[in-house]
């Protein structure tokens, strides 16, 4: 398995910030390759399931994930549940006192946490249309680092909407194979 985790600092509320991160269809607006998300059955708790239509390069692919388990407002936690295997959470952590380095506005703050992990090897070919003379493993290779890169992006487009502007937001991320 492969893992991204990806956390930086929101200065927020926990609550504010869990509430916004379970809004999984707003995630279109975050992410370069998510074209679509579509909740196919639930009420957003845990069971929910969402169709997430990705394009990336000439692949279109709609992923089906679910979410596995709610903690307000800690935790959110959901898999991928065909093609291949993959799952994650989001964690929100508050703060017991500001960075040093927070803006002057800021009265409370948390650590978000997205962490992913994923095994590219379980994916089925056949559930892609690739273009001909193109390799499977090549796609794989190709898209192990866009995910990585897709993940930070998302992260610092959830924190400028979250707090409402733009600021240099320091993320740390941490890449790890099994």
């Amino acid at each position: 398995m492969d893992e991204i985790v990806v956390s930086t600092v929101v200065y927020l509320p926990p609550e504010e910030v869990y509430d916004f991160l379970a809004d999984f269809p707003r995630y279109v607006h975050y992410s370069d390759h998510l074209t679509d998300v579509t909740r196919r059955a639930g009420d957003g708790g845990a069971g929910t399931r969402y169709a997430m239509r990705f394009s990336w390069w000439k692949l279109n692919y709609t992923a089906v994930s679910e979410v596995t388990e709610l903690h307000p407002p800690d935790r959110i936690d959901w898999r991928i549940v065909k093609d291949f295997r993959a799952h994650g959470h989001w964690h929100v952590e508050e703060l017991p006192e500001l960075p040093d380095d927070a803006p002057e506005d800021a009265e409370t703050g948390c650590r978000v946490v997205f962490e992913v992990s994923y095994d590219a090897d379980s994916a089925d070919e056949s559930t892609l249309n690739l273009p001909r003379f193109v390799s499977f493993g090549w796609v794989i290779d190709k898209l192990k680092p866009a995910l990585e890169k897709e993940a930070e992006k998302v992260v610092e487009r959830i924190v400028e909407d979250l707090e409402g502007r733009r600021r240099p937001v320091e993320l740390t991320v941490d890449r790890r194979k099994d």
